[in-house]
Protein backbone atom coordinates (compact mmCIF):
# COMPACT_ATOMS: atom_id res chain seq x y z
CA UNK A 1 0.00 0.00 0.00
CA UNK A 2 3.21 2.28 0.74
CA UNK A 3 4.63 1.27 -1.98
CA UNK A 4 1.57 2.27 -4.20
CA UNK A 5 1.34 5.88 -2.83
CA UNK A 6 4.64 6.90 -3.12
CA UNK A 7 4.22 5.84 -6.57
CA UNK A 8 1.32 8.32 -7.16
CA UNK A 9 3.17 10.73 -5.54
CA UNK A 10 5.95 10.13 -7.80
CA UNK A 11 3.75 9.75 -11.03
CA UNK A 12 1.56 13.23 -9.80
CA UNK A 13 5.07 15.05 -9.02
CA UNK A 14 6.08 14.11 -12.69
CA UNK A 15 3.00 15.37 -14.16
CA UNK A 16 2.92 18.44 -12.48
CA UNK A 17 6.58 19.77 -13.57
CA UNK A 18 5.57 18.50 -16.95
CA UNK A 19 2.36 20.29 -17.10
CA UNK A 20 4.30 23.98 -15.92
CA UNK A 21 7.00 23.28 -17.76
CA UNK A 22 4.49 23.07 -21.05
CA UNK A 23 2.95 26.14 -19.88
CA UNK A 24 6.39 28.52 -19.08
CA UNK A 25 7.04 27.27 -22.68
CA UNK A 26 3.60 28.07 -23.99
CA UNK A 27 4.45 31.14 -22.63
CA UNK A 28 7.70 31.70 -24.35
CA UNK A 29 6.12 30.78 -27.66
CA UNK A 30 2.73 32.52 -27.56
CA UNK A 31 2.43 34.07 -30.96
CA UNK A 32 -0.40 36.69 -29.56
CA UNK A 33 2.36 38.05 -27.03
CA UNK A 34 4.88 38.28 -29.58
CA UNK A 35 2.52 40.15 -31.77
CA UNK A 36 1.82 42.37 -28.76
CA UNK A 37 5.48 43.46 -28.25
CA UNK A 38 6.51 43.15 -31.86
CA UNK A 39 4.50 45.70 -33.56
CA UNK A 40 5.57 48.76 -34.47
CA UNK A 41 3.97 51.87 -36.04
CA UNK A 42 5.25 52.02 -39.93
CA UNK A 43 5.50 55.46 -41.47
CA UNK A 44 6.31 54.25 -45.11
CA UNK A 45 4.12 52.06 -47.50
CA UNK A 46 3.95 50.73 -50.41
CA UNK A 47 0.87 51.88 -53.22
CA UNK A 48 -1.17 48.65 -53.37
CA UNK A 49 -3.80 47.96 -50.99
CA UNK A 50 -3.91 44.72 -49.30
CA UNK A 51 -6.19 42.00 -49.95
CA UNK A 52 -9.43 41.96 -49.31
CA UNK A 53 -9.46 38.88 -47.38
CA UNK A 54 -6.78 40.40 -45.01
CA UNK A 55 -8.43 43.90 -44.30
CA UNK A 56 -11.38 41.55 -43.15
CA UNK A 57 -9.61 39.92 -40.61
CA UNK A 58 -8.43 42.88 -39.34
CA UNK A 59 -11.70 44.82 -39.24
CA UNK A 60 -13.26 42.24 -37.56
CA UNK A 61 -10.61 42.02 -35.06
CA UNK A 62 -11.23 45.81 -34.08
CA UNK A 63 -14.74 44.57 -34.10
CA UNK A 64 -13.94 42.56 -30.74
CA UNK A 65 -12.17 45.19 -28.72
CA UNK A 66 -14.03 45.39 -24.97
CA UNK A 67 -16.46 47.96 -24.97
CA UNK A 68 -17.83 49.26 -22.29
CA UNK A 69 -20.85 47.25 -20.80
CA UNK A 70 -20.43 45.93 -24.14
CA UNK A 71 -22.40 48.35 -25.21
CA UNK A 72 -20.23 48.66 -28.73
CA UNK A 73 -20.42 52.55 -28.90
CA UNK A 74 -17.31 52.74 -31.92
CA UNK A 75 -17.95 52.16 -35.68
CA UNK A 76 -15.31 51.38 -38.02
CA UNK A 77 -15.44 53.02 -41.82
CA UNK A 78 -12.92 51.58 -44.15
CA UNK A 79 -11.88 53.42 -46.65
CA UNK A 80 -10.12 52.07 -49.56
CA UNK A 81 -11.47 54.81 -52.10
CA UNK A 82 -8.20 56.76 -53.06
CA UNK A 83 -10.49 59.85 -53.70
CA UNK A 84 -11.61 59.87 -50.19
CA UNK A 85 -8.48 58.88 -48.79
CA UNK A 86 -6.81 61.68 -50.51
CA UNK A 87 -9.58 64.29 -49.00
CA UNK A 88 -9.66 62.56 -45.45
CA UNK A 89 -5.66 63.49 -45.62
CA UNK A 90 -6.55 67.14 -46.87
CA UNK A 91 -8.39 67.59 -44.50
CA UNK A 92 -5.84 66.07 -41.61
CA UNK A 93 -2.66 67.76 -42.85
CA UNK A 94 -5.29 71.07 -42.65
CA UNK A 95 -6.04 70.66 -39.24
CA UNK A 96 -2.30 71.04 -38.21
CA UNK A 97 -1.40 73.32 -41.12
CA UNK A 98 0.20 71.38 -43.02
CA UNK A 99 0.45 70.18 -46.88
CA UNK A 100 1.98 66.79 -46.44
CA UNK A 101 0.34 63.42 -46.15
CA UNK A 102 0.13 62.94 -42.80
CA UNK A 103 -1.19 59.29 -44.08
CA UNK A 104 2.53 58.35 -44.83
CA UNK A 105 1.46 57.06 -48.55
CA UNK A 106 -0.88 54.17 -46.47
CA UNK A 107 -3.71 53.02 -48.78
CA UNK A 108 -5.92 52.19 -46.67
CA UNK A 109 -7.49 54.02 -43.56
CA UNK A 110 -9.66 52.78 -40.63
CA UNK A 111 -11.69 55.64 -39.23
CA UNK A 112 -12.26 55.04 -35.53
CA UNK A 113 -15.46 57.08 -34.55
CA UNK A 114 -17.59 56.39 -31.47
CA UNK A 115 -21.20 57.53 -29.95
CA UNK A 116 -20.49 60.29 -27.62
CA UNK A 117 -23.67 59.45 -25.86
CA UNK A 118 -21.95 56.48 -24.39
CA UNK A 119 -19.86 57.28 -21.09
CA UNK A 120 -17.01 55.31 -22.17
CA UNK A 121 -17.23 56.34 -25.70
CA UNK A 122 -13.44 57.60 -25.81
CA UNK A 123 -12.16 54.32 -24.13
CA UNK A 124 -14.07 52.06 -26.37
CA UNK A 125 -12.78 53.75 -29.35
CA UNK A 126 -9.41 53.85 -28.10
CA UNK A 127 -9.55 50.06 -27.31
CA UNK A 128 -10.80 49.04 -31.36
CA UNK A 129 -7.40 51.32 -32.82
CA UNK A 130 -5.25 49.04 -30.40
CA UNK A 131 -6.95 45.44 -32.06
CA UNK A 132 -6.69 47.17 -34.99
CA UNK A 133 -2.98 47.85 -34.66
CA UNK A 134 -1.98 44.83 -33.44
CA UNK A 135 -4.30 42.64 -35.98
CA UNK A 136 -2.69 44.16 -38.98
CA UNK A 137 0.67 43.28 -37.29
CA UNK A 138 -0.54 39.50 -36.93
CA UNK A 139 -1.52 39.27 -40.60
CA UNK A 140 1.54 40.65 -42.04
CA UNK A 141 0.18 44.46 -42.39
CA UNK A 142 1.77 47.88 -41.10
CA UNK A 143 -0.26 50.22 -39.04
CA UNK A 144 0.14 53.52 -37.34
CA UNK A 145 -2.58 56.09 -35.20
CA UNK A 146 -2.74 59.09 -36.92
CA UNK A 147 -4.52 61.33 -34.85
CA UNK A 148 -6.99 64.58 -35.45
CA UNK A 149 -9.97 62.10 -36.24
CA UNK A 150 -11.60 64.44 -33.92
CA UNK A 151 -11.33 67.59 -35.33
CA UNK A 152 -11.83 66.62 -38.64
CA UNK A 153 -14.82 64.87 -37.88
CA UNK A 154 -16.31 67.90 -36.07
CA UNK A 155 -15.44 70.24 -39.15
CA UNK A 156 -18.28 70.98 -41.76
CA UNK A 157 -16.61 68.79 -44.57
CA UNK A 158 -16.13 65.99 -42.00
CA UNK A 159 -19.93 66.25 -40.97
CA UNK A 160 -20.63 66.49 -44.28
CA UNK A 161 -18.83 63.30 -45.04
CA UNK A 162 -20.67 61.26 -42.44
CA UNK A 163 -23.71 61.72 -44.09
CA UNK A 164 -22.56 61.03 -47.48
CA UNK A 165 -21.43 57.62 -45.71
CA UNK A 166 -25.03 57.46 -44.15
CA UNK A 167 -23.87 57.38 -40.87
CA UNK A 168 -26.30 59.56 -38.59
CA UNK A 169 -25.76 60.53 -34.37
CA UNK A 170 -23.36 61.71 -32.09
CA UNK A 171 -20.22 60.43 -33.40
CA UNK A 172 -16.74 61.41 -32.58
CA UNK A 173 -13.63 60.60 -34.36
CA UNK A 174 -11.15 58.52 -31.96
CA UNK A 175 -8.32 57.89 -34.33
CA UNK A 176 -7.34 56.56 -37.75
CA UNK A 177 -5.80 53.71 -38.00
CA UNK A 178 -3.91 54.18 -41.29
CA UNK A 179 -3.28 49.87 -43.05
CA UNK A 180 -0.90 48.85 -45.65
CA UNK A 181 2.09 47.03 -46.48
CA UNK A 182 5.27 48.35 -44.98
CA UNK A 183 7.73 49.42 -47.56
CA UNK A 184 10.87 49.25 -44.87
CA UNK A 185 11.83 47.21 -42.44
CA UNK A 186 9.99 48.07 -38.98
CA UNK A 187 11.77 50.50 -36.23
CA UNK A 188 13.74 48.78 -32.99
CA UNK A 189 11.41 49.18 -29.88
CA UNK A 190 13.32 51.71 -27.93
CA UNK A 191 13.96 49.83 -23.82
CA UNK A 192 11.24 49.79 -21.76
CA UNK A 193 11.87 52.50 -18.92
CA UNK A 194 12.75 51.13 -15.63
CA UNK A 195 9.71 52.12 -13.80
CA UNK A 196 6.98 51.24 -15.82
CA UNK A 197 5.63 48.68 -13.73
CA UNK A 198 5.08 48.77 -9.85
CA UNK A 199 4.41 45.73 -8.01
CA UNK A 200 2.59 45.92 -4.74
CA UNK A 201 3.08 43.27 -3.29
Amino acid sequence: MKHSILAFAMLFGILTACTTSQDNTSMEQNETLEVLKTRRAIRAYQDSIPDRALLDKVIEAGTYAPTGKGLQSPIIVAVTDKETRDYLSRLNARVMGAQDDPFYGAPVVLVVLADRNIGTYLYDGSLVMGNLMNAAHAVGLGSCWIHRAKEVFDSEEGKALLKEWGIEGDYEGIGNCIIGYPAREAPQPKPRKADYVYYIE
